[in-house]
């Protein structure tokens, strides 16, 4: 412990701006500070993450990055540092003005490419269910599920089924829980075949969230394109059931859109369905733009 708080302590000090890039070491041992029974440590920890804009460097990361295994495990590794940390500032007016200040920067930048595309946020129950949710209710919405059908228990079936079925594809983007993204974990590691049977089981038998895997299975298993609507570059990530360079593809015209938020509903990520806005929404919206700006 000495040891790890005389480095937490030199990081104060070295550090009351943002730096330019979080320190792989610097980042393991602020982690296992957050984890400190000490709250003064962990609170200590807490402001050196807040204060090096961490979600930043995440994002920047996972959008200019060739994203391989080492790159996604210290996008997660920053993503999983920064909600922790600010889950400590929660009564500094400083992080809670930063993090409203994000959560409205979000959602604008969302709204502008549901604008954009004629559609709007149809609310999900945030319940650790939510992407099978959405997905569900895009796949009742385009015939392809029966509203009866139309639940996240079938789509947590299907994907984790697909998942199981298809190991080849999905296993090296599945880190060891042992591995990429354990605690202190310096390597990326594969799952076992033990822990890809449990990870599969998780998918289909419990509220555990889902992510880009889970996407991309929906997406192949009802052979449909998923687009979902982010902040930040790019405004629309695209997920395929194939390869779209291949001669022989004809794809559907119809597609699942979904909202990806990270910031609008706490810390939690979650995930919302979009809807083609109806013809009440689209009055209010014409309204709005005739309105004299302020």
């Amino acid at each position: 412990m000495g040891k790890k708080s005389n480095k937490l302590k030199k990081a104060l000090d070295v550090f009351p701006d943002p730096p330019p890039d979080a320190d792989d070491g610097l980042m393991d041992d602020l982690l296992a500070q957050l984890d400190s029974r000490d709250e003064t440590v962990a609170q200590e920890s807490a402001n050196v993450l807040n204060e090096m804009q961490i979600n930043k460097q995440a994002e920047q990361l996972e959008t200019t990055s060739k994203q391989d295994a080492k790159d996604r495990f210290k996008a997660r590794q920053m993503r999983k540092a920064a909600a922790l940390a600010q889950t400590y500032g929660a009564d500094d007016p400083a992080a809670e003005a930063r993090l409203e200040k994000e959560a409205k920067d979000e959602e604008r930048d969302i709204k502008r490419v549901c604008d954009e595309l004629n559609i709007e946020i149809h609310e999900i129950n945030p319940d650790g269910h939510c992407l099978f949710s959405a997905v569900a209710d895009q796949l009742r919405l385009l015939s392809i599920l029966p509203a009866e059908q139309a639940t996240y228990h079938t789509t947590r079936r299907a994907a984790g089924s697909y998942i199981y079925s298809h190991q080849d594809d999905f296993l090296p983007f599945l880190p060891s829980a042992t591995g990429e993204d354990g605690f202190g974990a310096l390597d990326a590691g594969l799952m076992s075949q033990v822990e890809f049977r449990k990870y599969c089981d998780t998918v289909r038998e419990t509220a555990e969230w889902g992510g880009e895997p889970e996407i991309l299975a929906l997406s192949r298993v009802y052979n449909v394109p998923i687009h979902v609507v982010q902040a930040g570059r790019p405004p629309v990530v695209i997920h395929n059931p194939r390869d779209p360079s291949t001669d022989d593809q004809v794809m559907d015209k119809r597609v699942v859109r979904i909202s990806y938020h990270r910031r609008m509903y706490g810390l939690g990520e979650h995930y919302n369905s979009l809807r083609p806005r109806g013809t009440r929404s689209q009055i209010s919206h014409a309204l709005q733009n005739m309105l004299p700006a302020p």
